[in-house]
């Protein structure tokens, strides 16, 4: 059975094709609309589908939806085995939800520390025993640059190379992207750390917008066995709260 999952953020909308577990297509848009949504159904067919958005009203998506396929709108009340212990769910972002989802499908024997590196950047855990009780959520990279800039009277605002190695400040420009880059790759760190002492076996999933980056300057951490890089866990999240 092949299953529809739409990711509704605020810069991007994310569609993921799920056969059972396996993601057999991906796909992009700066918006979604009916007529994108008729391509994906005539080309793939899918029995279920399911939507998370924080931002597009999403009325007429919905409408298609339940003509076609058994549709559901995603919220923290689709718990798939999850105990939510968050104290405010009707706060607790959709995408940090999704991802703990998709964590506990693909790794349902273990603790999970979520880092979901975008606008911001959030640490979420479900722990080992299915519970969740929340997490933090940190300024992300292109935010801090910001800051800098924005709340000093002399301090450049400072572009960043996703490429690039991070490297020691020899100047102000250097300075500021040594300071940022490598503060973030320690607060990872100590986010990996905390959560070893709490539980065994731990699971470490990146993802989001800044994943690829964080990923390749953490391979030379002593954390760097534990850390999985997942481009696609808040649509997996979102496929496992429509699965059978």
């Amino acid at each position: 059975m092949r299953r529809l999952s739409i990711d509704i953020g605020n810069s991007a909308v994310k569609v993921g094709v799920f056969a059972n577990k396996e993601i057999v297509h991906h796909q992009r848009f700066n918006k979604i609309g009916i007529l994108d949504l008729a391509q994906l159904i005539e080309k793939f067919s899918p029995a279920k589908s399911i939507i998370s958005s924080v931002n597009q009203e999403i009325g007429p998506l919905e409408v298609f939806l339940k003509k076609h396929t058994e549709y559901i709108r995603f919220s923290t009340l689709l718990t798939t085995g999850v105990q939510n212990r968050y104290k405010t769910p009707v706060t607790l972002g959709l995408d940090r939800w999704a991802a703990i989802l998709g964590a506990n499908g693909l790794h349902p024997a273990n603790a999970s520390l979520v880092v979901d590196a975008g606008t911001c950047i959030t640490y979420d855990v479900l722990t080992s025993s299915k519970e969740y009780f929340g997490g933090s959520i940190s300024p992300g990279i292109k935010m801090r640059f910001r800051a800098v800039h924005e709340f000093t009277g002399r301090l450049p605002l400072v572009e960043w190379d996703a490429n690039e190695d991070i490297v020691e400040g020899t100047d102000t420009q250097s300075a500021i992207r040594n300071g940022v880059l490598q503060g973030i790759i320690n607060e990872i760190e100590g986010f990996i750390a905390l959560n070893n002492k709490k539980e065994s076996a731990l699971k470490v999933i990146i993802t989001g917008g800044d994943a690829n980056f964080l990923y390749k300057q953490l391979q030379n951490s002593i954390f760097a066995p534990q850390i999985i890089k997942d481009p696609y866990l808040v649509l997996k999240g979102l496929n496992e709260a429509i699965a059978d």
